[in-house]
């Protein structure tokens, strides 16, 4: 069982959009460059995560995403299901037909552990995580590497005036 690009780049994204709500809407396009996803795939998680509930866009001049409620009301879990993304740890997808149509010795040890598994993710709101320093720390790299190349690009058009 393991988290798949889907989800991490989800919640990485929304971490990334709570770490940066005090600065108003943000815009995928400084997601994707703080965080190395797509613009393409970002839009594709976004369209879930809005119609989850999870986020709401800014249209216009200065627009963006924004969160719909408080990072201390949204759990990894919420948005890893958002995107309809599978935490099982079953083969069978909690189906119990894991060995010829009967469930097998070890399907209810999966269950469990499927269980636990999102119970964890449940218990850790993005507030939560944007409070560790090892959180702070990254994101000021982020967003100190995104500031040289765009002082790197404009000191290259000056250049060539």
């Amino acid at each position: 069982m393991r988290l798949t690009t889907k989800g991490r780049y989800a919640v990485t994204a929304m971490l990334d959009l709570a770490i940066h709500a005090q600065q108003g809407p943000v815009s995928l396009n400084d997601i994707s460059g703080r965080q190395g996803i797509s613009l393409s795939y970002l839009e594709q998680l976004f369209a879930k995560l809005r119609r989850s509930g999870l986020v709401a866009s800014v249209r216009g001049p200065g627009g963006g995403y924004r969160l719909s409620r408080d990072g201390a009301e949204i759990n990894v879990a919420d948005i890893v299901d958002a995107v309809n993304e599978s935490m099982e740890a079953t083969r069978c997808n909690r189906r119990g037909d894991c060995q010829d149509g009967h469930p097998c010795l070890t399907h209810h040890l999966w269950l469990d552990l499927s269980d636990q598994i999102h119970q964890f993710l449940r218990g850790i709101t993005l507030a939560s995580l944007i409070e560790r320093k090892e959180i702070q720390s990254i994101a000021e790299r982020q967003d100190n590497g995104a500031r040289n190349r765009i002082e790197a690009i404009f000191s290259e058009d000056e250049e060539l005036v």
